[in-house]
């Protein structure tokens, strides 16, 4: 196979990647580093198998039935559970954005002070990104978006890894980390709430109900398995070496010297002085590059979810969906007009998205087990053990949610 043709197989992959690591899953893995150091890395790996294995899997769906999951869900289960998805998912996708557009406008802000007397108001920074993700999605085409996001995902990814090089933590530190346990909880912190929001950001429903849409956008067939499995296992790879590479980062420098963190855009004041300006404008481009990428997912989700459950091909050139993602877009203003706190708004989202999960598994555990509509392909005894194994967790993450929100909204 050509470099070209390889690279083409994997930007179903590089999509779902760019759309996992935005600025939520750098908001939770900084701030994991920052106030446990690596203690909480099992937690990464974790959710990155489970995100992989259901990628590979909700592909397979799609491979064999050539259905989307919320058609799927709609026509064999009820058309209540497909709304529920794409009221739920919307509701989740719009807090993202929110408090995506605040960090970046935050970082940028901040970062423009090291160049510029005084900086440059947030404002103009969000308002100026809210309307490039904007004409970028007026194109209308998915493969012209994957193409995109494949360039910053791979702008951001070279500033991760380059900042795990430069402040990469002790082994004995990184595979401690590995052994799955709570840590003690830094004062004024909320462990569960933190635990919640990595998992929250990372094994996101979102992330499985697009696969199948990707794959079907991809005209792939049963002939090209390996292929999708390759590209899930691609994916899922690239998430846990750059959430464990933002992690250590953190780790190696604020939590080294006893720094917490509450806002995101602190990093680059307290990176500074501990390791230059270079470093510093590396780790700004690397959050920029992962907010712009998980925002062109975060505003397409909801025309994709309409296309899906009504069983149609995308078409991101409606005008519907224009002024929907035009509305959702401008969410992002939200934080720097009101002068809002956008780490408590991103966390608070990503927890969210822990509580919608158990659905999501629930409903496939339905569906994968239908031998009317998967044939021989059904789910096997061992892929549904582990599938409940997986329900379980998730049901454990939304209890964990639960607790860390509702301690959030007593604090308040």
């Amino acid at each position: 196979m050509s470099l070209k043709k390889r690279l083409t197989s994997l930007l179903p992959g590089i999509f779902l990647f760019g759309f996992t690591i935005g600025t939520g899953s750098v908001t939770a893995m900084a701030k994991a580093g920052a106030d446990y150091g690596m203690a909480l890395l099992w937690t990464v790996f974790l959710s990155c198998a489970i995100t992989f294995l259901l990628i590979d899997q909700f592909g397979k769906f799609t491979l064999v039935t050539g259905e989307t999951a919320i058609h799927a869900f709609r026509k064999h289960i009820h058309p209540a559970v497909g709304i529920f998805f794409i009221l739920a998912l919307t509701a989740h996708v719009c807090g993202s954005v929110i408090g995506v557009m605040g960090i970046i406008a935050d970082i940028s802000a901040e970062w423009s002070k090291t160049l510029i007397p005084g900086g440059i108001p947030s404002i103009y920074f969000a308002l100026f990104f809210v309307v490039l993700v904007f004409l970028l999605f007026l194109d209308g085409r998915t493969k012209f978006f994957e193409t995109v996001l494949a360039v910053v995902v791979a702008i951001m990814s070279i500033c991760f890894l380059i900042n795990f090089l430069a402040f990469t933590p002790p082994l004995t530190d990184i595979l401690k980390g590995l052994v799955p346990g709570v840590p003690e909880t830094p004062p004024g912190e909320n462990t569960f709430l933190v635990i919640a929001s990595m998992v929250g950001t990372t094994v996101f429903s979102g992330l499985f109900i697009l696969r199948t849409t990707l794959v079907k956008e991809a005209n792939w067939t049963m002939d090209d398995f390996k292929t999708q499995r390759k590209d899930a296992l691609f994916s899922g790879f690239m998430m846990f070496l750059v959430s464990a590479s933002i992690m250590a980062a953190a780790s190696g420098t604020l939590h080294k010297q006893g720094v917490g963190l509450t806002n995101v855009s602190e990093m680059v004041v307290l990176l500074e002085p501990l390791a230059g300006p270079l470093a510093v404008a590396i780790f700004a481009i690397g959050i920029i590059a992962a907010g712009v990428s998980s925002q062109f997912p975060n505003v397409t989700l909801l025309p994709w979810m309409l296309d899906d459950y009504h069983n149609r091909k995308p078409d991101m050139k409606r005008k519907d969906y224009r002024f929907m993602v035009l509305l959702i877009s401008a969410l992002g203003l939200i934080v720097p007009i009101f002068n809002a706190k956008p780490i408590a708004i991103m966390i608070i989202s990503q927890a969210f998205g822990a509580l919608v999960l158990p659905v999501t598994v629930f409903c496939f555990i339905y569906i994968g087990n239908k031998r009317t509509l998967m044939g021989e392909h059904k789910h096997s005894l061992a892929l549904n053990i582990v599938l409940l194994l997986i329900f379980s967790f998730a049901l454990l993450m939304s209890y964990m949610s639960y607790q860390g929100l509702f301690s959030v909204i007593q604090s308040l």
